[in-house]
């Protein structure tokens, strides 16, 4: 058996953790795990975390949007390979692509099985060690497509189920059944049926015989090229489900899908990330503050508070599933995000200006760029590095000020952890003025 060849799909922008999600954000990437040295880690670096104890050489693919590339370098580095989508397609476009990149970019052979896996499940570490049992039985042959049945814990309405043929550790597939209702999930659960966690296995090759069948292209590049022209399908409904050699593996570990306010915080280790006083006369209250300023709650029965740049949620548990309409309505700028090369975060918004603290990780810099329509003015407040503007280098330091007019070629580069205050000028300010360029050097 070799390395565990695993694809990690990354999902949308995950409005129902507004506000710690936004366009950019999603909930894969919120830090909400403590780790033993007291700092929080995200789903998606718990999860990297966790596949590399279970095998330290696995293989690592990342199927996402481009609008993620820069949160994922941010967080886990370049150790793992991207499957970039140039648009959204649905999951069969998705791993269809995440297939020829492992196949032509990646070189992974067609015998070898590879897992595909949602990034986000809170699952521990034998959840893994079940993926590197499931990848041994896809490489067997004993089935074209072998999945991951949860072991359901109550008749939940969230999930389609897997009915299998017997309950033995490894069965045969009967049928897949769509999310039902309470009663109906019941029956499911009471005839053995199994929570579909969206988890399945296959040799390389058998998912390339199925994309060339769907979709008419040559190679990955191919592919890619065509990918926004392609049908928006599931897995489940293009395969899966009219798949006859399919077989199901019982898990029977923890296993959460933390999609929703309530399921997150079931998920957190205590009551408090953040500032916040939580006083005796509250019950089941949860708060995650990113701002730098102190919650109070007081008097409160199960409610979760939120607050971040984008904005303060205070929920009933029970209603904060319910958020996604409300937050469509909401035409937000994105306050802050995690790029390759550091963050920033939005601290004020005005008619003709923007300002923004910049925050650079050592080694790294900006695009050398230039924008049209506004003017910019940075303030460096911590750190050593050096700016380029129109070709010029100079170093800078804390209380330096570099000035920048439209149409004018900048960078900045972090010799060591470098933060700066960037004001932005102009009635046209848009993240879509901007022109970038090579920087000869």
């Amino acid at each position: 058996m070799g390395n565990l060849n695993i694809v990690l799909l990354s999902g949308g922008s995950g409005k129902r953790l507004w506000p710690l999600s936004n366009d950019v954000r999603s909930k894969q990437f919120i830090k909400i795990f403590r780790k033993e040295d007291g700092s929080y880690e995200s789903m998606l670096q718990r999860v990297f975390r966790q596949i590399r104890g279970v095998d330290p050489d696995a293989n690592i693919t990342i199927a996402t949007a481009k609008a993620q590339i820069s949160a994922i370098r941010n967080q886990v580095g370049d150790e793992t390979g991207i499957s970039v989508e140039p648009c959204r397609r649905d999951t069969f476009p998705a791993i269809a692509l995440a297939a020829a990149y492992l196949h032509d970019v990646r070189g992974v052979g067609a015998q070898e099985a590879v897992v595909v896996c949602p990034v986000d499940p809170c699952v521990n570490d034998d959840f893994f060690v079940a993926l590197k049992e499931l990848s041994e039985i896809a490489e067997s042959g004993r089935a074209n497509l072998s999945l991951l049945g949860i072991d359901p814990t109550y008749p939940s309405e969230k999930y389609g189920y897997i009915i299998p043929t017997s309950a033995d550790p490894v069965a045969d597939v009967s049928t897949f059944r769509e999310k039902p209702d309470a009663a109906t999930a019941q029956k499911y659960i009471d005839a053995g049926g199994l929570w579909n966690g969206g988890v399945f296995a296959f040799q390389l090759q058998y998912l390339l015989d199925k994309a060339h069948e769907l979709i008419d292209f040559t190679d990955y590049n191919d592919l890619y090229a065509k990918y926004e022209s392609l049908k928006k399908i599931s897995f489940d409904y293009a395969v899966a489900e009219k798949e006859e050699s399919i077989c199901v593996m019982r898990f029977a570990g923890e296993w959460k899908d933390l999609g929703t306010w309530n399921t997150l915080t079931e998920a957190m280790e205590e009551p408090v990330i953040g500032k916040a006083v939580i006083a005796d006369s509250c019950e089941d209250v949860h708060v995650l503050n990113e701002l730098d300023m102190p919650i109070l709650c007081m008097g409160l029965k199960n409610v979760i508070v939120s607050a971040s740049p984008q904005g303060i949620l205070v929920s009933d548990k029970g209603e904060s599933s319910y958020i996604k309409p409300y937050v469509d309505e909401f035409d937000e700028q994105v306050m802050f995000a995690e790029k390759s090369w550091g963050s920033y975060q939005v601290i004020d918004v005005e008619d003709g200006s923007m300002t923004i603290r910049v925050t650079l990780l050592p080694g790294h810099s900006m695009n050398y760029h230039s924008h049209d329509h506004r003017d910019e003015v940075w303030t460096i407040i911590e750190g050593r590095g050096r700016t380029i503007v129109d070709g010029m280098e100079q170093p800078v330091k804390p209380g330096d000020v570099i000035t920048m007019q439209a149409g004018c070629r900048h960078t900045i580069i972090a010799d060591t952890e470098l933060k700066l205050i960037e004001v932005q000028l102009g009635h046209e300010i848009s993240v879509h003025d901007k022109h970038k360029f090579e920087l000869d050097r």
